[in-house]
């Protein structure tokens, strides 16, 4: 995953500063080339030669966030708003991921379900019940479960990259999502990759119109 992260920011910064060196040199030689002809234009050049490689770089890569997710999944779907409560049997939320083809739940308090109380994932339910032989239906999710003061969580103001430094970094695969209010979600390394591959295609479709005169 390193690997991964390092080849999509080198591209990124390879193709960004390719073009941007195309618009120093066709500035140079043509400064008419710099007036804006639609909406989409703005998103690569301002109004002057010495703004226009800070604009690109300013909204080029790297832009992604996890609100950005979380409003493409929406509540109902993935997993982005699965949870069970720290009362729940560990056999009740293991069923419930399996439903759902999900590797973890957040945890809520009873009755409060914007009150993260942690998380459960697969490996939780490997490594405490099966392993130690337990049993998954006698054992509570609140007594396997990852509590909050040890999780690893995000805002939806991170940046996709970030998200995917950090959960590689600490090796999980499901960070809970956080706001001023409480829970706002839950993403999976899938979601941020998947992320991450959209919005460079999508940079590079843009940045190869500019190219090509498409802006």
């Amino acid at each position: 995953m390193q690997g991964a992260i390092k080849v999509i920011r080198s591209r990124g910064n390879l193709l960004s500063h390719a073009v941007l060196s195309h618009i120093r040199l066709s500035v140079t030689k043509s400064p008419d080339l710099l007036r804006p002809v639609g909406l989409l234009s703005l998103r690569f050049f301002d109004s002057s030669a010495a703004t226009s490689g800070a604009k690109l770089e300013e909204t080029g890569f790297e832009s992604t966030t996890i609100a950005d997710i979380l409003k493409a999944k929406g509540k109902g779907a993935d997993g982005s708003w699965l949870w069970c409560t720290t009362e729940d049997t560990v056999y009740e939320a293991v069923k419930s991921m399996t439903q759902n083809n999900v590797g973890a739940l957040v945890v809520v308090k009873p009755g409060e379900v914007k009150s993260l109380a942690g998380i459960i994932t697969e490996r939780d339910y490997l490594r405490k019940i099966i392993v130690q032989g337990r049993s998954s239906k006698s054992t509570k999710v609140g007594d396997i479960m990852t509590e909050e003061n040890k999780l690893i969580t995000v805002t939806p103001d991170t940046k996709v990259l970030q998200a995917m430094q950090l959960m590689t970094d600490k090796r999980i695969r499901h960070i809970p999502v956080v706001d001023g209010e409480g829970m706002a979600g839950m993403v999976s390394i899938g979601d941020v990759v998947r992320a991450v591959v959209s919005e460079h295609r999508e940079e590079l479709n843009r940045l190869n119109a500019y190219i090509q005169g498409g802006y």
